[in-house]
């Protein structure tokens, strides 16, 4: 029973404190004035009277009432009724003023009422919360008032205090205050209950569902919330609502439903709360950052950006919504039904408030559903002390992500509700009921909203039945006040009278001594045991993440633990990487701890030390990805195994499984501990009283140790119960018994508490105790740093969700990791042991025992560990050591790592094939290179060796990273190391090595890959003994430019004393005798030697020996050669030199004087005198001036190099000669002679020298035109287009072109090239297609394009062309500038040379996009994501469209030089993009740099003579390091190989050629492509070696000797299809669609590293074939021919050799065998070449009987052959058909043979791919007999085609391979062909019908099959 109320307060305006603008209210009168005991007065009343603060109004306002809500300090609720009236009085302003007479004009212009008016309130404070029953009190006591009843109001006011009801358990009290009145007062069935009327109904509709929703999921995860509204009654039932709406949790923060604004400061108070204000307020709380505000009248949530609120998880969130729409709109439901019901509205506020209060307690059910299968019971007596384990909760639900829950969890809401909850002996109410019996329907019924809504009607009908038992009746008689009309009128209102408290006080003391005497109310507790519910269990097959196949995963792991423990390791070996594999999934972990479980005995498993190694392996793997929130699970039940298995190391010695798994972070987190420690205290006290009723000895060991849930359901279901039977039993025990029980308990928890500080030292002293293990472990969450940061509170930082967060270490640095270890067991014991009641001496014993038991256990880790390092170590697999070059030494010796896989996929497995990484073996480091080598991982290819290498001179990038191997859960340091040979080494170092050694290979490292000088490179130190690299001092010091400059002008005189013969122009040499081109030379001075390893070698060259010292033979080695070639002008002394050779060489530069970067000796136009040209080129950057580099022998034009014009040369450059000018300035006379010199090289060309003044088209006579106005035609519009495209003009746009010159070509075409089938003819067709615009449009000047378009072109206006004039103003010289240098100059219309405006691409491009596609070919690590896919990041590359720019602008000059026009090159400073476009003019335009020399001749030339700057670009040196590699070269290399691929018969060199430069130009290993310039290598003596110098037989200078020797010896450089055509211009397609990647870029070979050093490859191959030779030969079965090739792993050019290269290495092992001397490959392959030709000559017909492709005299019997290459490494096998459908035209056509018919020709799909073909018989349809028909299977067009014979052309029908779904055996049927065995059948399966097929046997049934399948499987 309770008081209704406890007191009854009148209160007033107090007129004496009246200060200022606000007044104040003071206590009139309070009854009882005596506090009671049970309950003090509370404090402050007064401010909530008038929450808006005390005023005078000048108009009496209408009574008001609200309830205000008071927390006292012990957190009870005090409800405060406020009743306020007002009452007139005499305006104290008035008096004031008349009182001082003081300033009149005080407040002019404002008239004070006479009359003002006060508020009085009447407050009634109750503990019980019944509004409308206060409500009706206070009004009565009103309407005595004001009425003047006659009552006394101290009667009436006496009863109310006196009156007493019941506080709950559904009973109805009638209630009288003696004014003829009568209230009844329901109390509710269940007090636990929230009574919540009709508010949480009103609070959905002021503000919906889904701000509703929103305030809920705050309110419970503890944010601040504010109401906002100007009623406060509202204010009051919304904060109510919100409440009920938490039930079963409890609001145990601030709450004040009505905050008097004087009080406003409460809003920043930093806990949470819940707080209404009157919006009166609204302005003040505007500022507030963190507080969610909700304005019920606007209806309004507001959530700041700073605030995250968790919302609930999805499926319910959802299910909640939809379930609380279908109770406040049940029309939404059938707003669209054709014939809705006739009334579907919502129940009466009342039953809704129910409705919605029904679903959150749902909502609840679903949320804690199993909530006490998580609660651990840790004691009993005296009373139960009980803990909830969370991370078993949230675990078991699948929710340790769920961000809403966790916090819910952790709230102090929660908090509450276990220890109100927990208990299993207490009075249960609805929510129990709901969480024991209905969470099955729950379950089963989520889904379907309208089984949910009949659930919740129930339990809406049980919470208002609960808030109205008796709802019928509801007999209130309460007197209101009359509302009479004088009712208003001040006169007739008396003041609210003085009570009489004496009377009062009466009432109550009578009341109290009547209660005294009364008997006490007995009321039965109905206390019952509460039911758990059913176990969580269950759900995790729903929603935890069950894995694919996962019985086959449990079986696996189940087989493999067999294995182990029946001793059958190779069993288990094997099946190893599938079970570490397979214990990612949660399921496999379980299954593991359960089998391990089964192989303990009395505690103890004693293994041997492989299957301990196996086992601590399997436990490391589970542990693994324990979160802290895995806590409840594998840990948990790992925890007892771990100090179970062990092995014997010697006598009395054993090293238990804990010492090997302490490397996880589990194990440094309290709450595990924690959990671990409760569940087995529950265990223990369980058996404690099961023990004592005599019940079942369940105290076996692992009865105690299983813990909480993960044990099942049957033990912890028992704990709770019997929890609940004791507490039952405990009133009836004598006092004795309860002390003895207390004890008891008391003592299980201490022994428990001494046991886990033993099992805590196991696992937290790591076995080497030296070594502070466990302090080197971060916290939770950042393993990032794990690798090298030593960090010192490292189980603090774990512990920061623990309670206590003082520092774990703060000292550990000076302590040792003893003292760390026993600073954490004492938190853990003093936490445990405060929370389970153990008693402070026995508390003090602990704290003396841990240290020593830290200690004791130190010492026998001790012998363990020394005993443990005598243990043969695990066999690991042994260092393999690399085969090293002669020369090449190793710096550090192998250390023992992982290679790891990165994003590439092939070495994984992941594409078929087998795992080759993660292998394991040793990295080296050796003065060339980074060698990796090692076996995989994976037992099943075990046997292979994975090699990984680079050169060291090529690392661009070096990264430290922590990586965790699967095998040993350890982080470890490793090092991601990137190189520009498109290599990728990521490892990770083994424990055994030391960090320090890291460092030091690191060190190592960066010393080698950037040496202080370039004669600390590999190709300068090589051969140099010594194991560290010693500085050297520049040995060149002497040689200062003075020796230099005497050593040149004495070359210099000598050679121009000697003449030279001029060879006659170039042509290129015939078969016969291109192998000994040079022979004669070649004999006297190379001793060719077949074996590497004698014989000295020597630079191959045309010097002869006796010139070896001149230093100008040098500079002729390249240059000279060549330009003699070309007829450029000779060597000789001025008198004898010819006047009519319009070009000379000029020595100006022989002391690289004018032009360091340029070489000694360089070709100028004859006229130009020596002196101009040391003017000229001041104007250029670098001073790199134009020169003459190549001469078209055709048509006599010459191809420039220079740099670009400095800035102040270019306008000067185009100024015309007659500009005035003030004065000859020097820049004048520069650009004057500027223009000389370009007058010079326009009059070398004989078309300009022609009287007559044709057009420059005058020197092109051609046997194979008619005239030339044709070969107009045949030029010029592709010029102008292509020119439009590279300069990207403005008008730019198809229209124009599609009319003329596309037009145009298209005739063209079909005259220079009948040949052409019909297809290609469409425009863009034939050799060309337009060029693809780099996308820039610019404006440049117009006529450049059209001029050169000649007259074929229309004008940009459509207007006819003048061909004439324009004809006349062909250009002679074309300048091919950059965009932006060329600003600001003027074309003058008289010039002869014209510049071109071109974009180029800057070096920094060129730099990041090839950082970018050496991410996209070799990336780090594996992503899934779409935009990161292998094509999208080669495309954001850019590498390709920078490729297409260069092709572009190199075919652009090779049309104009093909013209006639000469051309210009003038980029950047001339030494990287001008180096590629000229290089590649040149190797366009003339065939002899196809060759070997040749190209060799052009690189030497172009690349290293004229200063590209090879150590700057690679970044090959300590100064250049900061500049970056820039593979400028590469590039070009690239181009070339995209050129080769189009054009494969004019290269007499490979892809491979291409590639082995690509390696070596970075590689360092040669000197060729060190240094910047001929002036850097002349000072260095590098350029030019004595023969004598040479101490080591083996190591090779330069990369052209190693070629040619290696040339010699195998085929491996040359291209068999070489077969070139007479001065045959090449036009490469450079659309981006043309061009492919290299394979150069992502091909690897992991079998032997990269293939471009030989001799270590084939070293490497004589060994494996050494060991693979068996000991005695193996006659009993035949050894199988097949060998399976691995992508990635195997060479594929060596297993799979083309059918050349095969038969030549036949015919090698055959001359050994009958003892021949050996015949060089080159001679057997002219040999054949020769025979072949005259068999052709003599047939006069092409011959097909040879599997050689060779050159013909016949030019169409080329076109007519399709030729078939698959793109493989270095040769290719070639197959050949002769091509039906064009050999029909194929007679030879007048025109110039152009080789670019036959590539079209073989890239298109018209020649057919027979890649097998043969007779089959085939099944008719249905009654259709059998018949042989010709088959070809066509991989390209990817079809199976029949045909009736084998001539005919047309065939019968095909069978398209994408239909294919299976082949497989067929069985003869009916009318199948006799006498043909059954296995010959075979049948295809498409989608449409089935193929019934026979061969002629069966190995030819299975070869069509293999065929078959393997087209399938290529496609």
């Amino acid at each position: 029973m309770a008081r209704l109320a406890d007191y009854f307060v009148v209160v007033g305006y107090d007129l004496d404190k009246r200060g200022g603008s606000e007044g104040q209210g003071h206590i009139l009168q309070r009854f009882p004035e005596k506090d009671w005991e049970d309950n003090p007065f509370p404090q402050g009343i007064e401010l909530f009277c008038q929450p808006n603060g005390w005023q005078l109004v000048p108009e009496r306002e209408r009574p008001s009432f609200f309830v205000s809500v008071l927390t006292d300090i012990n957190s009870e609720r005090h409800y405060c009724a406020c009743f306020t009236f007002w009452e007139g009085l005499d305006n104290p302003q008035l008096q004031k003023a008349e009182a001082s007479e003081v300033d009149e004009d005080e407040v002019p212009g404002l008239v004070q009422p006479a009359q003002v008016f006060a508020p009085k309130s009447l407050v009634l404070v109750s503990r019980l919360d019944h509004t409308e029953v206060f409500r009706n009190c206070l009004g009565l006591i009103y309407a005595v008032h004001v009425d003047s009843l006659s009552v006394p109001l101290e009667t009436v006011i006496g009863n109310l205090l006196t009156c007493v009801i019941p506080v709950a358990g559904g009973s109805q009290r009638t209630i009288t205050l003696g004014a003829g009145d009568r209230q009844v007062i329901q109390t509710p069935i269940n007090d636990s209950l929230p009574v919540s009327g009709s508010s949480v109904a009103h609070l959905f509709r002021q503000l919906g569902i889904v701000n509703v929703l929103y305030l809920f999921c705050a309110a419970l995860t503890e944010h601040k919330i504010l109401f906002l509204s100007s009623s406060y009654q509202r204010l009051t039932d919304a904060c109510r609502a919100l409440l009920a709406i938490m039930f079963p949790l409890k609001y145990s923060f601030t709450y004040v439903p009505i905050l008097p604004g004087k009080l406003l400061e409460v809003l920043s108070t930093p806990t949470p709360f819940i707080i209404g204000v009157n919006s009166f307020f609204r302005s003040e709380t505007q500022e507030l950052l963190d507080v969610i505000i909700a304005d019920l009248d606007g209806g309004t949530v507001t959530i700041p950006e700073c605030v995250h609120i968790s919302l609930l998880p999805d499926p319910l969130l959802q299910q909640t919504q939809t379930a609380l729409s279908m109770v406040l709109d049940p029309e939404l439901e059938i707003a669209d039904h054709a014939f809705p019901p006739s009334s579907t509205q919502p129940s009466t506020l009342k039953i809704q408030d129910k409705e919605i209060r029904a679903v959150f307690l749902w909502l609840f059910g679903q949320l804690f559903h199993g909530y006490r299968w998580c609660l651990h019971i840790i004691r009993i007596h005296p009373e139960p002390v009980i803990r909830f384990h969370k991370a078993a909760f949230l675990g078991q639900r699948a929710l340790t992500e769920d961000d809403f829950l966790m916090k819910v969890l952790d709230g102090m809401a929660f908090a509450g509700f276990i220890s109100e909850r927990g208990p299993p002996y207490r009075p249960t109410d609805l929510f129990d009921d709901l969480i024991a019996n209905q969470v099955e329907r729950i379950r089963q019924e989520e889904c379907s909203p309208h089984k949910v809504m009949n659930h919740i009607k129930e339990l809406a009908e049980q919470l208002f039945k609960n808030e109205n038992p008796y709802p019928a009746v509801a007999m209130h008689k309460v007197q209101r006040p009359a509302e009479s009309p004088g009712h208003n009128d001040p006169k007739n209102l008396a003041i609210f009278p003085l009570l009489d408290d004496v009377t009062v006080q009466l009432f109550i003391d009578h009341a109290a001594a009547k209660l005294q005497t009364a008997p006490p109310v007995v009321k039965a507790e109905l206390k019952g045991m509460v039911p758990s519910g059913p176990p969580l269990g269950d759900i995790v097959d729903r929603h935890g993440h069950v894995l694919a196949n996962s019985a086959r995963r449990l079986e696996v792991v189940r087989n493999c633990i067999t294995y182990i423990f029946d001793n059958k390791m190779l069993e288990a070996k094997k099946l190893m990487p599938a079970v570490l594999r397979a214990l990612k999934g949660w399921a496999a972990r379980v299954c593991l701890t359960q089998e391990l479980n089964q192989h303990v005995l009395q505690n103890r498993a004693v293994l041997d030390d492989q299957q301990f190694d196996y086992i601590v392996r399997m436990m490391n793997c589970t542990l693994q990805d324990c979160s802290h929130m895995d806590e409840h699970g594998i840990a948990a039940i790992l925890l007892p195994l771990v100090t179970a298995f062990c092995r014997k190391l010697g006598a009395g010695i054993t090293q238990f499984a804990y010492s090997c798994v302490q490397e996880h972070m589990v194990w440094t987190n309290m709450q595990f501990w924690e959990a671990m420690f409760y569940s087995d205290v529950q265990n223990h006290i369980r058996a404690l009283y099961l023990e004592a009723d005599g019940g079942e000895q369940s105290t076996s060991s692992r009865g105690q140790q299983e813990s909480g849930p993960a044990a099942g359901g049957q033990e912890l279901l028992g704990a709770l119960e019997l929890a609940s039977e004791q507490s039952r039993l405990w009133p009836t025990l004598s006092k004795e018994q309860q002390s003895e029980r207390v004890q008891k308990e008391e003592s299980t928890v201490f022994s428990q508490a001494i046991h886990y500080a033993n099992r805590m030292s196991y696992l937290l002293l790591p076995l080497d105790t030296s070594k502070n293990r466990l302090l080197n472990r971060s916290g939770i969450g950042d393993v990032e740093s794990v690798s090298n940061s030593y960090v010192t509170n490292s189980i603090a930082g774990s512990m920061a969700e623990s309670y206590d967060t003082e520092s774990g270490f703060e000292d550990a640095e000076s302590s040792d990791v003893a003292n760390s270890v026993v600073r954490f067991i004492n938190r853990f014991v003093d936490k445990v042991c405060n929370e389970s009641g153990v008693t402070n001496e026995h508390l003090k014993a602990l704290h003396t025992m841990i240290p020593d038991i830290v200690q004791m256990h130190i010492e026998t880790l001790d012998a363990v560990h020394r005993e443990s390092k005598r243990l043969p170590p695990i066999q690991k697999p042994k260092l393999l050591r690399p085969i090293l070059l002669a020369g090449e030494e190793l710096v550090m010796d192998g250390m023992r790592v992982h290679l790891i896989s990165d994003g590439r996929e092939e070495a994984t497995g992941a594409l078929g094939g087998p795992p080759l990484l993660p292998a394991e073996g040793a990295i080296f480091l050796t003065t060339y290179r980074l060698i990796f080598k090692g076996t995989p991982n994976d037992p099943l290819v075990g046997e292979q060796v994975v090699t990984r290498s680079f050169p060291i001179a090529s690392l661009t990038k070096e990264k430290r990273i922590s990586v965790s191997l699967s095998m040993d859960q350890f982080i470890q340091e490793g090092l991601q190391l990137r190189s520009c040979t498109f290599q990728l080494l990521k490892i990770a170092f083994d424990e055994e090595v030391a960090s320090d050694l890291a460092e030091v290979f690191r060190k190592h490292m960066h010393k080698l890959r950037y040496p202080q000088h370039v004669q600390g490179t590999f190709a300068f130190t090589v051969g140099q003994s010594g194991k560290t690299l010693v500085e050297h001092k520049t040995k060149d010091k002497n040689q200062s430019i003075k020796t230099l400059s005497k050593n040149l002008v004495k070359s210099a005189k000598r050679t121009i004393g000697r003449q030279h013969v001029t060879r006659k122009k170039y042509s290129p040499p015939t078969w016969e005798n291109r192998s000994s081109l040079q022979s004669e030379l070649d004999e006297d001075e190379l001793s060719v030697s077949e074996e590497l390893d004698q014989g000295s070698l020597t630079l191959s060259s045309t010097i002869r020996s006796s010139d070896r010292q001149t230093m100008s033979n040098v500079v002729e080695r390249a240059c000279c050669r060549d330009y003699q070639r070309l007829g450029l002008g000779t060597l000789s002394n001025s008198l004898t030199r010819s006047k009519n050779e319009p070009f000379r060489i000029s020595t100006v530069n022989r002391m690289y004087t004018v032009c360091r970067s340029y070489p000694g000796l360089l070709i100028v136009p004859q006229s130009i005198p020596d002196s101009t040209i040391q003017r000229i080129s001041r104007c250029y950057r670098q001073n790199r001036f134009p020169v003459v580099c190549w001469r078209n022998s055709r048509t006599k034009a010459v191809l420039l190099r220079s740099a670009g014009l400095h800035a102040k040369g270019v306008v000067g450059f185009f100024k015309s000669p007659n500009a005035p000018s003030a004065g000859p300035s020097q820049a004048d006379s520069t650009s004057l002679e500027q223009e000389k010199y370009m007058q010079a090289i326009i009059s070398s060309m004989p078309s300009y020298c022609e009287p007559s003044g044709r057009n420059t088209l005058g020197g092109f006579t051609s046997t194979h035109m008619s005239t030339s106005d044709s070969s107009d035609k045949l030029r010029q519009p592709k010029i102008g287009a292509l020119m439009k495209q590279v300069m990207g003009g403005k008008e730019d746009v198809p229209g124009t072109f599609s009319r003329g010159a596309l037009g145009q070509r298209a005739r063209v075409i079909s005259l220079s090239q009948p040949r052409v089938s019909g297809k290609a003819r469409n425009p863009p067709g034939g050799k060309w297609g337009s060029i693809r615009g780099s996308g820039r449009l610019s404006a440049y000047n117009p006529e450049v394009g059209n001029r050169l378009s000649s007259k074929e072109s229309p004008q940009p206006n459509g207007g006819p062309s003048e061909a004439l004039f324009l004809k006349q103003q062909r250009a002679y010289l074309y300048i091919i500038g950059d965009k932006t240098q060329l600003k600001g100059g003027k074309q003058d219309s008289f010039q002869q040379w014209e510049v071109v405006p071109i974009e180029v691409c800057d070096v920094r491009q060129v730099k990041n996009s090839f950082k970018k596609l050496i991410k996209a070919c070799v990336p780090s690590s594996a992503t899934s994501e779409p935009s990161m896919t292998f094509h999208r990041c080669l495309e954001e590359s850019e590498w390709m469209c920078l490729l297409h720019r260069v092709l572009q602008v190199s075919v652009l000059v090779v049309e104009l030089l093909d013209t006639g026009s000469s051309v210009m090159v003038s980029l950047e400073d001339g030494w990287d993009v001008t180096t590629q476009v000229v290089s590649l003019v040149q190797l366009l335009s003339d065939p002899y740099y196809r060759t070997f020399d040749g190209f060799r001749l052009l690189v030497e030339k172009e690349w290293l003579s004229f200063g590209h700057r090879f150590s700057h670009r690679g970044a090959q040196t300590l100064a250049s390091q900061s500049s970056g590699f820039t593979p400028v070269f590469l590039q070009f290399l690239d181009c070339v190989h995209q050129i080769h691929l189009q054009f494969p018969m004019e290269f007499e060199f490979s892809q491979y050629y291409l590639k082995f430069l690509a390696y070596h130009y970075v590689s360092n290993r040669f000197r060729t492509f060190l240094l910047d310039s001929d002036y850097e290598r002349i000072e260095l003596g590098v350029l030019y070696e004595e023969k004598g110098e040479r101490k080591n037989p083996q190591v090779f200078k330069s990369v052209w000797d190693y070629i040619d020797r290696l040339n010699k010896k195998t085929p491996i450089f040359f291209n068999y299809m070489f077969s070139p055509e007479d001065e045959e211009v090449l036009r490469p397609y450079s659309f981006i669609s043309n061009l492919k990647v290299w394979d150069f870029y992502i091909e690897e070979t992991l079998s032997e590293g990269p293939s471009y050093d030989w001799e270590l490859v084939q070293r490497g191959r004589q060994e494996r074939l050494a060991e693979e030779v068996p000991d005695k030969p193996d006659t009993t079965t035949p050894k199988s021919q097949r060998r399976i090739v691995w992508p990635c792993y195997d060479s594929r050019s060596r297993v799979v050799p083309d059918a050349i290269t095969k038969l030549l290495q036949d015919l090698q092992s055959l001359e050994a065998e009958l003892g021949l001397p050996p015949e060089k490959w080159k001679d057997t392959w002219d040999k054949i070449k020769a025979n072949q030709r005259t068999e052709a000559k003599l047939e006069n017909r092409p011959s097909f009987n040879s599997s050689l492709l060779m050159s013909s005299n016949l030019s169409h019997q080329r076109r007519s052959q399709g030729v078939y290459l698959p793109e493989s490494g270095v040769g290719s096998s070639i197959n050949l058909a002769m091509d039906r459908e064009t050999s029909t035209t194929s007679t030879p056509v007048a025109g110039r043979p152009s080789t670019s018919t036959l590539y079209s020709q073989f890239q298109s799909t018209e020649s057919e791919n027979r890649s097998f073909e043969g007779i089959l018989f085939k099944k008719g349809a249905l009654l259709k007999p059998w018949k042989p028909r010709w088959f070809v299977l066509d991989k390209t067009k990817h079809q199976l085609r029949y045909y009736e014979t084998r001539q005919d052309k047309e065939f019968k029908g095909v069978i398209e391979l994408a239909e294919v779904e299976s082949v497989i055996p067929g069985t003869p049927s009916m009318g199948a062909p006799k006498n043909i065995e059954e296995k010959a059948f075979f049948d295809l399966k498409t989608t449409k019908r089935v193929y019934n097929f026979c061969a002629q046997d069966s190995p030819n049934a299975q070869l069509w099959m293999d065929s078959i399948q393997s087209c399938l499987s290529d496609a």
